[in-house]
């Protein structure tokens, strides 16, 4: 039998009450899973954390010997006991190392997308399909409105003129995602990272992700063109004097950018058609959404025989 309170929400994080242990908290605690490396679910400074050995190499980038006080490092579909739950990590597709966290107690299976998307992308593990009796999933674009563009359609766009390329994309996943895709399918370019982001790139490339790139000289941007120069969020919006580049974001949110020539429409979430996929997939009696509004989620099943709850 479902248990309602088998998963809570509190201030702390997402909190499994037989096990003892949070789901990517958001202050440090004594025993926790983290789903992956993004900052806003991989904290540090937690005692005991278990997570995917890509999301450990990414976070000691990071945060270094405060990652955790013990690491306990498990591969995907690798089942552990936490307190009597039993735990198996599933890639989510997100970015490298990103894991869905099934949990299996009194012969229910309550499966945690953490963040997920369908996409291709070669420089992480793809989405792994489970079935669950609850769906605790992510609603960042849970709309019917929302449909994400194909992405070549979106990097080729790159290639519509020689001018050097300010481009602003998180450190972790979408800077390695969006180099990957320019080596590929804009192969004149030559891709050149903030000093910040060459960190985590070289730990993709230890994970067996091709990636081609350098670091970034002022002469060479100054000397030639095609050039596109990674940067994260917070050092594109300081450039506000950068001349004779194209001032370019990278974004799964179709929404005006301070500063900002074009959009690229590049999302490492699942959209309305992905999550309705995953759903049908997993086969849930019920699903629980988190990190986004559940209210469509909610309205699409009323009448299908699927409860639906939104946790936040």
């Amino acid at each position: 039998m479902i248990d309602p309170h088998f998963l809570v929400l509190d201030k702390i994080g997402l909190f499994c009450s037989v096990g003892n242990f949070y789901i990517d908290p958001q202050q440090a605690v004594p025993l926790s899973i983290v789903s992956h490396a993004h900052a806003d679910h991989a904290i540090a400074g937690s005692t005991n954390v278990y997570a995917t050995p890509a999301t450990f190499a990414l976070m000691r980038a990071r945060y270094g010997k405060k990652t955790a006080s013990t690491a306990h490092e498990i591969v995907f579909q690798s089942p552990f006991i936490v307190n009597g739950v039993k735990i198996t990590f599933y890639p989510a597709g997100h970015i490298l190392g990103s894991a869905q966290v099934l949990l299996e107690y009194n012969n229910i299976r309550y499966l945690y997308t953490g963040d997920f998307k369908l996409q291709a992308d070669s420089t992480c593990e793809p989405y792994h399909y489970v079935n669950a009796d609850v769906l605790i999933t992510e609603t960042t674009f849970a709309n019917p409105q929302t449909q994400h563009p194909d992405v070549l359609a979106e990097i080729v766009k790159l290639n519509a003129d020689k001018h050097n390329i300010l481009l602003g994309a998180y450190a972790i996943g979408k800077a390695q995602r969006m180099t990957a895709l320019i080596n590929t399918y804009c192969p004149q370019k030559q891709v050149v990272v903030h000093y910040s982001i060459a960190p985590f790139h070289r730990i993709y490339e230890q994970h067996n992700v091709p990636l081609q790139w350098q670091f970034y000289g002022r002469k060479l941007m100054k000397n030639n063109e095609d050039v596109v120069y990674i940067v994260p969020p917070i050092t594109y919006r300081s450039y506000l004097k950068a001349i004779n580049v194209k001032r370019i974001f990278v974004t799964g949110w179709n929404k005006p950018q301070h500063n900002t020539d074009t959009l690229l429409l590049i999302s490492d979430h699942a959209d309305w058609n992905d999550l309705l996929t995953v759903i049908e997939q997993a086969k849930p009696t019920e699903i629980w959404t988190l990190h986004g509004d559940g209210e469509h989620v909610a309205s699409y099943f009323a009448d299908k025989n699927i409860r639906v709850k939104a946790l936040n």
